[in-house]
């Protein structure tokens, strides 16, 4: 079994990047299905990123602070 993994993760990787383009119908559906899962799971691993300071806070108050001296 050690001796056909390579091969099999060849042929799954080849299978999802596409398949969809090669395998008709079912198939071809399937790895697009695959491909799908695979990069919304991988994108859920890293949680979305979110300044902890906000960078134009004080720019933006210096602004709001001119218009209403006017």
């Amino acid at each position: 079994m050690k001796q056909y993994l390579p091969f099999i993760l060849i042929g799954f990787l080849l299978f999802v990047a596409g398949g969809d383009k090669v395998f008709p119908g079912a198939l071809g559906q399937a790895s697009t299905q695959t491909r799908t899962a695979m990069n919304n799971f991988f994108m859920g691993l890293s949680p979305s990123w979110k300044p902890k300071t906000k960078p134009y806070e004080r720019t933006e108050q210096q602004l709001r602070e001119a218009e209403q001296q006017k």
